[in-house]
């Protein structure tokens, strides 16, 4: 059995035995034999009380979802002459939900307060339970109303995204508060350690808070401004019993893997403890990454990203179409705003300023002026007072910005003609932030990746803090983006945006 370090809070583990002369140690990662049917009783953990109660809240948002569905679709389809056939149909169908919801994994605990995982499982059972319909009418030959499938479905389906939303948002606050969260245990070296918790605890809607890092013997690990809270050798199921994880997170480690990791997933099914592998892979979404089986092995595939062809004829189409119908619906206010910046200050409605675009083409890109007409000239007096990133100047009270400016871009009014730009063809509604000549001269090799698709009017920078964000903050968003672009995210992102701008948060 090999002895490991165990690290808690991550501290720096003490103990380590220096090698002896002319010794060269070598970690090596064992994990101890199983034996089938014992399990210790430090280690019979009960569920969460949390998760109990999401999954009792999700099983009664399911239900009344479907009750309400099937209750509109009797009374829009039948009115008040309702046979006793529908009435038998219209209570089997809330059970035949629940079932087709719970086949899509969509009450396994793991996808709890996920978002995304949990509202694709409430779609597949639609579809599902539709297709069910179908073929049991078809078998029965029984006539079934389509007026009634095609409305109680839709309905059921809608209300029971609703419900998750509702528990989604309910869960996400308790978690900022350090509460319904999965306690984790990072199995791995000490770089790897660190930035495997540093990646699971950046986002604690996601529910994970790491209590212990277990690292093998000779590994040291230091992390400024630690404190250490009491440390012990133990391996790796030791830490489990005694710590009581929930999740076993294991860095890229090749050591510890093949057998050694099928017996530690074996050991940890008995406990009821999930096991998560990190393959060092970051910023690519999970659409691009599928586990295919080869020769008896589980191999990880990446996709390439989408960068023409197809998606991005539908990306253009979807933007044009989108754009056009947006900048009818925001015509009035385009005209008040055009007369309120002329009565209001001298010079011109517009600023137009050149943008980079896709693939290094450059455009005029359109705003409403929101400074005095000198702005650019006023510039270098204000440069020590800069409040922006490294790259990007920015002050949250610059007193070039006008009167009616600074409302106009607390709500960013002052980007609706970029609508215009869309239209054009020169951005997208959704991408990159559009850089300028002078911030594309300072690109690195890796930074040019953004460029592979069209700037766009709203992007992950907008919901994501806007002007607060570092340069590399921003810059990671937008070659996430670029690597990871897809028609869901571009809806996600403009649902988003509402949510940004009314908060104005990072506007300035």
């Amino acid at each position: 059995m090999t002895e490991f370090v165990m690290s808690e809070g991550l501290a720096e583990p003490a103990d380590l035995r220096p090698a002896a002369s002319g010794e060269r140690r070598r970690p090596v990662w064992v994990v101890p034999d199983v034996v089938p049917g014992i399990v210790p009783r430090s280690a019979r953990f009960t569920e969460a009380r949390w998760v109990a109660k999401y999954r009792w809240a999700a099983l009664g948002g399911d239900l009344t979802a479907a009750l309400f569905g099937v209750s509109l679709a009797l009374l829009i389809r039948f009115g008040a002459q309702i046979n006793l056939g529908y009435v038998l149909l219209g209570a089997a169908l809330p059970i035949a939900w629940l079932v087709c919801v719970a086949l899509e994994r969509g009450y396994e605990s793991r996808y709890f307060g996920t978002g995304p995982e949990e509202f694709r499982s409430i779609i597949r059972a639609a579809v599902a339970l539709t297709a069910v319909v179908a073929i049991a009418s078809y078998a029965t030959k029984s006539q079934v109303a389509r007026g009634f499938v095609v409305v109680a479905v839709p309905i059921t389906c809608l209300a029971a995204m609703f419900a998750r939303w509702l528990l989604h948002r309910q869960i996400s606050r308790r978690r900022f508060a350090g509460r319904c969260m999965r306690r984790v245990l990072v199995v791995g070296r000490n770089d790897q350690v660190r930035t495997l918790r540093r990646h699971l605890e950046e986002r604690p809607t996601d529910g994970y808070v790491v209590v212990a890092g277990c690292l093998p013997r000779g590994d040291a690990f230091e992390e400024p401004g630690s404190e250490s809270l009491g440390r012990a050798e133990m391996d790796i199921l030791a830490a489990v019993d005694d710590y009581g994880v929930d999740v076993v997170a294991v860095a890229t480690d090749p050591e510890l893997a093949g057998h050694s990791l099928r017996k530690l997933s074996w050991a940890l099914e008995q406990r009821g403890v999930e096991l998560i592998v990190s393959p060092g892979i970051v910023e690519v979404a999970g659409p691009r990454i599928s586990i295919r089986p080869v020769a008896g092995l589980s191999l990880l595939h990446l996709e390439r990203p989408s960068v023409s062809g197809g998606p991005h004829v539908l990306k253009n189409i979807f933007d044009r179409v989108v754009g056009c119908l947006l900048l009818l619906g925001v015509a009035p206010i385009l005209l008040v705003t055009a007369v309120l910046v002329k009565l209001t200050s001298r010079g011109p409605v517009l600023f137009r300023q050149t943008r980079v675009g896709r693939g290094g083409e450059q455009f005029r890109m359109l705003k409403f002026r929101t400074m005095v007409v000198d702005a650019e000239e006023r510039k270098a007096e204000l440069h020590a007072l800069n409040e922006g990133n490294e790259v990007l100047f920015k002050l949250r009270d610059d007193p070039r910005v006008t009167r009616i400016g600074r409302y106009l871009r607390r709500f960013s009014i002052d980007e609706l003609p970029q609508l215009v730009n869309v239209l054009r063809g020169d951005m997208s509604l959704v991408g990159p932030r559009p850089p300028l000549p002078a911030e594309v001269a300072r690109y690195a090799l890796d930074d040019a990746r953004r460029m592979l698709v069209k700037p766009g009017l709203t992007g992950l920078w907008q919901v994501s803090g806007r002007s607060d964000l570092t340069w590399e903050e921003s810059m990671r968003l937008d070659l996430r983006y670029a690597d990871n672009w897809s028609i869901a995210l571009d809806l996600l992102i403009l649902w988003k945006t509402a949510r940004a701008v009314l908060g104005s948060d990072g506007a300035y």
